[in-house]
């Protein structure tokens, strides 16, 4: 057991990452989509991810928490290659938390200036954590293709985002808002469909790794239902946004769920294209491991500490479940 912490570690890692994107990536999603030209509406989207968003972003902190305590040299090198990166993104969900509060004790002539910079802020974040990743999976190489490659990556997350946000709001709104969410949210699974196929063939391409274990046999006849499965999702996801609104709300839950289907899958996909990799083709959780004296110490908390989080998660989206109301701070 203890010869395989590293890699219950990276797994851990991996997870933190999974829940960060789907449920912080859906309130980047539901920022940036805020229309210009209802401040009703954006009062109402504001008020579908208010009880969430911020204790969303604890995932990133556990992952990056994780990253620095169990493999301290890939923390080291993941951010000093991406040390501007994540002070721009940084920069931007700090803008997302002041805006976020101060629009709720704003004047009515300064709300929307507040309201735009709320959503510079999840346009900004998502691109940043966009090309970032991007960037960590071309194992920070300094080539054209490597750079090109991560501004794919930058727009193909923040179209996932849109997707995933406008999935949201078909669940957790009505009306012509409800309406115009599903409009939103199928466009941009028309592009995060055209990114991921975008994405999944030049991975291969710049990646000899990925592209071994991708199309060597056996593993390639049962790894080709994968992007199979991706696909049909999207298409079916798409189907039930087209007829929305639906009699009685039916199936409002479908399409925030089947676009975390997809988002499972892609990071099951990485994760096998990478595993054991903590930095893809450079370090692999083995040689970027702690100690095993710290990792069995650090263990003890992870057991306490991710539970907690999960329970806390679940209790919260269950007590604030069904549709948005009016957000109100007074």
């Amino acid at each position: 057991m203890m010869d395989y912490l590293p890699e219950i570690y990276l797994l851990l890692l991996g997870f933190s990452a999974f829940m960060y994107a789907i449920l912080d990536g859906y309130d980047l999603g539901v920022g940036i989509l805020l229309p210009a030209n209802h401040q009703a509406q954006r009062d109402r989207m504001i008020a579908s991810i208010g009880p969430f968003w911020d204790a969303n972003e604890t995932w990133l902190v556990l992952a990056i928490g994780i990253l620095l305590i169990a493999f301290p040299p890939a923390h080291s090198l993941i951010l000093t290659e991406l040390y501007l990166p994540t002070a721009v993104m940084l920069f931007a969900l700090i803008m997302r938390g002041v805006a976020f509060d101060f629009r709720a004790k704003a004047k009515a002539e300064r709300k929307d200036t507040w309201d735009r910079c709320f959503k510079a802020g999840s346009l900004i974040a998502s691109l940043s954590q966009g090309y970032m990743m991007g960037r960590y999976i071309m194992g920070f190489e300094s080539s054209p293709s490597a750079y090109s490659f991560a501004l794919l990556s930058a727009l193909c997350v923040t179209a996932a985002y849109v997707y995933i946000g406008g999935a949201w709001l078909v669940l957790k709104t009505e009306g012509e808002l409800q309406i115009r969410a599903a409009r939103w949210s199928r466009r941009a699974g028309w592009l995060a469909a055209i990114g991921i196929a975008s994405v999944s063939i030049v991975n291969p391409i710049v990646n000899e790794q990925v592209a071994e274990r991708w199309f060597s046999f056996p593993e390639m006849l049962l790894l080709a239902p994968v992007p199979l499965v991706v696909m049909s999702i999207i298409y079916l996801v798409d189907r039930y946004l087209r007829q929305v609104p639906m009699k009685d709300d039916l199936g409002a839950r479908w399409p925030f769920f089947g676009v975390s289907m997809i988002f499972a899958l892609s990071f099951l996909g990485l994760a096998y294209s990478f595993f054991p990799y903590v930095v893809p083709g450079i370090m692999t959780a083995q040689e970027a491991a702690s100690s095993p004296a710290t990792l069995k110490i650090v263990g003890v908390g992870a057991a306490f500490v991710m539970p907690m989080i999960l329970l806390y998660t679940f209790v919260v989206y269950r007590i604030f479940k069904g549709k948005a109301t009016e957000l109100s701070y007074q």
